[in-house]
Order: structure tokens, then sequence, then C-alpha cells
């Protein structure tokens, strides 16, 4: 298996889909995360060295799971679905040659996201599928897909927080309410975590359950036994 993340800026895998990239890893599987922008804009400060901080502060954190990092270089703030980034996806695609790409949602907060998500939909064509990521606090998101992260959490958590210009302890907070929240939804047991995905079928790729790692565990609904006297 190898597994294409993309995220617009320098902390989003980590953010949106890392827990997923662990369990990928553990699996053995062969990790590529892509980086659209230079995330020059995530901060106060000199735009070029807080580029050069965040470049750096994405490769250690991609290296706690041995995932290679591409950055594509595209300025913060500014992506658009245009040829160019299309252009970079597309090569990227060909040079990777993944069995599955994931990214941001369609209707993520940022225009950022919105514009990679967009732009991979196209360049990703029938040659691969892609899978969507929650969105920030899951909001308007419908997942589709569920896997089950708590065995990564500690580890996703460590990943934010090689992010240290960002003020990262906000996203793991975020992280941790939200994973907590999806793992509920799938009646995880208490402490138990999940990283929520949305796929939309485009042929030839109908159901990709089989490229994903395990979901959490189904568990019955049970009633009280308590006894009322």
């Amino acid at each position: 298996m190898k597994i294409l993340a993309l995220g617009a800026h320098p902390d989003d895998i980590e953010i949106f889909m890392f827990g997923t990239m662990a369990a990928y890893a553990a699996q053995g599987a062969e990790l590529v995360f892509a980086i659209a922008t230079d995330g020059a804009k995530g901060g106060k400060g000199d735009p070029e060295l807080l580029a050069r901080a965040r470049r750096e502060e994405a490769a250690v954190a991609a290296d706690l799971i041995g995932a290679t990092p591409h950055f594509l270089g595209f300025p913060d703030g500014a992506l658009v679905a245009d040829a160019a980034l299309i252009a970079a996806l597309k090569a990227l695609i060909g040079d990777v040659k993944p069995d599955l790409a994931i990214t941001h949602a369609p209707n993520d907060y940022h225009g950022d996201h919105r514009a990679l998500s967009d732009g991979l939909r196209i360049a990703a064509s029938f040659t691969v599928p892609v899978l969507h990521a929650d969105t920030l606090g899951g909001t308007g998101f419908s997942p589709t897909h569920y896997v089950d992260i708590s065995g990564h959490f500690e580890l996703k958590a460590m990943a934010i927080r090689a992010h240290q210009s960002q003020d990262p302890e906000r996203f793991v907070d975020a992280a941790r309410t939200q994973n907590a929240f999806r793992a509920g939804q799938c009646n995880g047991a208490t402490g138990s975590f999940a990283e929520a995905f949305r796929f939309e079928p485009i042929f030839p790729f109908a159901d990709i359950r089989a490229l994903l790692p395990p979901a959490p565990v189904i568990r019955p609904v049970t009633v009280s036994t308590k006894t009322v006297k």
C-alpha cells in the first residue's frame, strides 16, 4: 500500500489525518506527505523565516512515522484550483502512484483547504480514489468511514506538537475532543478515538473499505441491568 496525504499547510495532515497515517504506518504502508503552501502567513514576523521553520517542523512530524514529505511551495493564503496547482498535483500523483489519496473536505473552513480539495479532485480523475478528511470541528461533515486511532492518538498529539510555531496545544485539545466524539458516534469505549472521512464514489472507484485501516469495533447497545424496586 502507498498512501498520499495532502495538506494545504504544514500542520494540516497532523491535525486532520495523522492518526490514520500512523495506523497505516503500523501496517507497513509507504506514506508520502504533500504540503501545498509554504505556511508563511501562519504567524507573525518575517514570512521567509516562518516558512523555513514550518517546513522543518513538518519534516520532523513526518519522520515520526517514516513518511516522505513533499513541499509544493505555493503561497500561503492564495491557493486556487488553477492550471498550476492541477499540473503540480498531476505530476505528484504520476510520480508517487498512490493506491489512495487523502486530503481536505471540499467544504472545509479555509480557502486553501477548499482549493486543494478541488484541485486534487480534478488532478486525480480516474487514476486514484480520493478520500476527504473531517472538517474543522466536524462542521457540515457527514462521515462515511471511520478509522480507529485509539492506539495512535498520543503519536498524533506528538506530531501536532512538532509545530511549535503554531501554538500547538490548542490543536491537540481540539483534535482530542473531535476524535473522541467521532469514536463516540461508533459507540466506542470510553477513552477511544477515531478519525472520520467521507468518500464519494467516482468510477471506477466504488468501494474503498479494503484500502483503509480498521474502523472502531462495533459494540452492542445494552440496556440497564439494574432492577427497580
